[in-house]
Formats: C-alpha cells, sequence, structure tokens
C-alpha cells in the first residue's frame, strides 16, 4: 500500500510532534510515523522538562525565552483544540550557580540582550534565599569515590536566578498534547512503525513550491507500507543517526549526533525545601556535577552534567540500552545533590528513569535542510532542547517554507522572528555545518 502526503515526519517525540502541529497549521498534509506506542515514548519521557534560559550563545537564550512564553500559555499554543488533560507548566524559579564553565556574566550579558528578567544572588544572597542550600564551592567535580570528594569548600558560589524558569510535570503528556493538536489540524500519526529504507527521486527541475515540485521520497516500513512525500523530517531522536544513514545524508556535516544513555534519579525532596505557597526552586549545578527540580507532591529529580570525572555511556544502537535504573549512577547523582543540599535523604533503593538522548558534538541541537533535497533534520535535541519544543516546529516550518520557495539557507541563513517576543532567531546557529560552539559547557547545559 501506497500513502502520500505533503510532509513526512519520523519520529513523534515532543519535537516531532511539534514540527507536524506547525506544519499541519500551515496548510500542508503531514503524516507521522514512530517506532513506539505514542507520542513521547522514546527520550521525550526520559526528560527532566527543565525550562531554563542559560545557553552559551544569544540564538540559544533567545530560542529558550520565545519558547517559555509558549509554555506559559499552553492550551491557546495548543489553539483550544485538545480536551483535558493538559501538561502543566510549573513557575518555580531556575538557579543557576556561577562556574567557571558558565560564567554569571556571559549569561547576564546575553539576558539583558535578549530581555530575560533575572537576579544576581551572591553567596551570602543565595544563603539567605534558599537556606537548605550549601553555597560552597567544590569545583570542579569529583568522583564519588575520589579522595578529595568530602574536601572543606575552597570557597563560595553565587548564582543567576530566573523567576520565569521551572518546569513541566509531564513530558511524555505535552508530546500527546502536541500530536493531538497536529491531528486536529489534519495531521496523521502511525506508531509501531519502523522505518526499513528511504530513497528519493527527482525530475531535473528542482523549481517549483512544495506542492508542485516533482520530487518524491519513498519511505518502506516494517508494515508494508511505502509512504511518499516531496518532503521527509527527520525527528526520531536517538534513532536520527541511524536514520540519516538510510537516506544518504550526513557526509557534510561537521557537528554529528550520537546516542547517550541517560539516568534521572528520583527521591523524596528535603524537609522544608517546597513552602507552603509554592515548590522550591530548581536548580542547575556545574560546580558539583548535578541538576535538581522539585515535583508537586514533594518529589525531587536529580540528573547529571556529565562531569569530566565520571564516564559516558555511548551505545551504538539504542534499541540495546539498559532502561533500567543501575546504583551507580543513582549514587553519583544524589550524593552530589546532597553536598549541595544537605537534608537531603539518600535512599537505599535506586528510583528513577532511565533513557537515550540524541546528543550533538556541542550539545546543541541541528535544526537544517540536508544536501539531499527535501530531507531536513531537527536532530541532537536530547537533554536540552525539550524546553524549547513548542517553538521549533515554528522554525522548522520557516526553515522548510523558505527553502523549498528557493532560499539559499547554506549561504544566506533564514531567520524566524518571535511570535511573542519578537526577538530575531537566526537559524544558521543551528546548522549542520556550523563550527562547533567554543562556548559550549561540553554539557546538558549547551
Amino acid at each position: 500500500m501506497t500513502t502520500v502526503s505533503d510532509v513526512l515526519i519520523v519520529g513523534a517525540g515532543v519535537i516531532g510532534s511539534s514540527i507536524a502541529l506547525e506544519l499541519a497549521r500551515a496548510g500542508h498534509s503531514v503524516r507521522v510515523v514512530d517506532k513506539g506506542p505514542g507520542a513521547g515514548h522514546g527520550s521525550t519521557s526520559a526528560s527532566s522538562a527543565v525550562i531554563r534560559f542559560n545557553y552559551s550563545t544569544q540564538t540559544g537564550v533567545a530560542t529558550s525565552w520565545e519558547a517559555a512564553q509558549c509554555w506559559q500559555s499552553w492550551p491557546e499554543h495548543l489553539g483550544g483544540k485538545v480536551a483535558e488533560p493538559l501538561a502543566k507548566f510549573y513557575r518555580c524559579g531556575w538557579t543557576f550557580l556561577d562556574t567557571p564553565v558558565a560564567p554569571a556574566e556571559r549569561s547576564m550579558a546575553l539576558f539583558d540582550a535578549c530581555g530575560v528578567p533575572y537576579e544576581y544572588l551572591d553567596a551570602a544572597a543565595l544563603a539567605a534565599r534558599n537556606p537548605l542550600m550549601d553555597v560552597g564551592s567544590y569545583y570542579p567535580p569529583k568522583a564519588i569515590d575520589d579522595d578529595h570528594f568530602f574536601d572543606d569548600a575552597a570557597g563560595t558560589v553565587g548564582a543567576l536566578y530566573t523567576p520565569d524558569g521551572g518546569f513541566v510535570d509531564d513530558p511524555r503528556l505535552a508530546a500527546a498534547n502536541l500530536a493531538d493538536a497536529a491531528v486536529a489540524h489534519g495531521a496523521t500519526f502511525s506508531y509501531k512503525t519502523r522505518v526499513l529504507a528511504a530513497t528519493c527521486e527527482e525530475d531535473d527541475d528542482p523549481a517549483g513550491s512544495l506542492r508542485s515540485r516533482h520530487r518524491v521520497w519513498r519511505v518502506e516500513t516494517d508494515r508494508g507500507e511505502t509512504l511518499e512525500a516531496p518532503i521527509v523530517v527527520n525527528a526520531a531522536g536517538p534513532w536520527s543517526g541511524a536514520l540519516n544513514r538510510l537516506a544518504g545524508v550526513g557526509d557534510d556535516f561537521t557537528v554529528t549526533v550520537q546516542p547517550l544513555r541517560q539516568e534521572v534519579a528520583h527521591v523524596s525532596a528535603p524537609p522544608g525545601y517546597n513552602s507552603a505557597d509554592g515548590l522550591g526552586t530548581a536548580i542547575g549545578d556545574l560546580d558539583l556535577g548535578t541538576y535538581m527540580r522539585p515535583e508537586p507532591g514533594g518529589g525531587f529529580l536529580v540528573g547529571g552534567t556529565e562531569p569530566e570525572c565520571d564516564p559516558l555511556e555511548w551505545i551504538d544502537d539504542p534499541d540495546t540500552a539498559n532502561l533500567n535504573r543501575t546504583p551507580l549512577q543513582f549514587e553519583r547523582q544524589v550524593m552530589r545533590a546532597a553536598r549541595r543540599l544537605p537534608e537531603l535523604g539518600i535512599p537505599s533503593q535506586p528510583r528513577g528513569i532511565a533513557g537515550v538522548y540524541d546528543v550533538s558534538t556541542d550539545w546543541a541541537p541541528i535544526y537544517d535542510k540536508t544536501d539531499r533535497p527535501g530531507f531536513y533534520v531537527a536532530i541532537g535535541t536530547s537533554g536540552n532542547q525539550f524546553k524549547n519544543a513548542p517553538l521549533v516546529g515554528r522554525l522548522m516550518t520557516t526553515l522548510i517554507t523558505a527553502v523549498e520557495n528557493g532560499a539559499d539557507h547554506d549561504g544566506e541563513p533564514v531567520h524566524h522572528r518571535g511570535e511573542h517576543t519578537g526577538l530575531d532567531i537566526d537559524l544558521g546557529a543551528f546548522s549542520r555545518r556550523r563550527p562547533v560552539n567554543p562556548d559550549s559547557t561540553g554539557t546538558v547545559m549547551g
């Protein structure tokens, strides 16, 4: 059986579902396929769903600040077409510790340029604002079995506090909300469907619009279907590299992607962390190599920021990843968090989630065309792009529309203007051919 659409998207995570919504809103017929049982069941479901604005580039900050406005008006972003339940954004604030690898001065300059409200807290103000927090400086992060892990602090740390930061309570539900909104605009989704092959035929005259061009991508699936479209978007998360190889894409990339197994620990919040009128702040702590955020009901999530002292678990095949918590990684993450919050209890049994992220060389996403006409990528997104997902659909729609109508994005990058903030977003910053960002933290923080 052959099915024809304007656009075929591979991947129904929060990124692919957002792209489906915006392309369907723009009037295109959209088909989405995903190997999982539903929207957001892959790496999206392993996200901590933190909403923050600390990035190492102005484009990164502008993107996250624009996307935050979408989360804050989530029902309106979905177009009022999605039934309850809806994912919920919690504005608990984000406290990002001032460290050599991510100095506050750089972030403040970027925040000023983008209009992000913030407050700098020196060590005394940080301690007064967060009485459960140890404000000692322990940089650089050390392995938990290092003889110096429990050394006294070498000094103190300050922090940047952004009151508009926070988290989304259910990342998988957020993806499902976007998918439901896309369906309401005419998109179709097929789950439990694997891509087996991807080939393209194109005529000699590439001029023309999306609907008139004589280009056909044929994607074969394990359900015996042939899916045809002039446009394919790779939003396959950890499987994106494999799909690129199937399509013959990637030879001109200067930034590559690779699957990385990650874990997030789930513990109870320290006693008194959450006040009667709200949740305690989320914390980014590159000083110790961890991040933390509260959960409604007294839970607390703890993740890692890839400190150099810990090995990273790169894998070749995401399907072979161990999706169970491991005691060693649980202990690493929670012990680091307990150094910062000494009242945090360390359970004897590990709890939490494990998943596979799609990570780029410099931990920034690739939102781009490729050297194969009609094949686009929204990849390298795992770990730090959930927060930007509502906007990514609009970025990719702007890019695809421009390129399909003749724009030379490689030579003169396409720009997108934020609907809410008015900020200019240079999509060339997400190019597959970009130089590796020298200011990247080399971690999930970007």
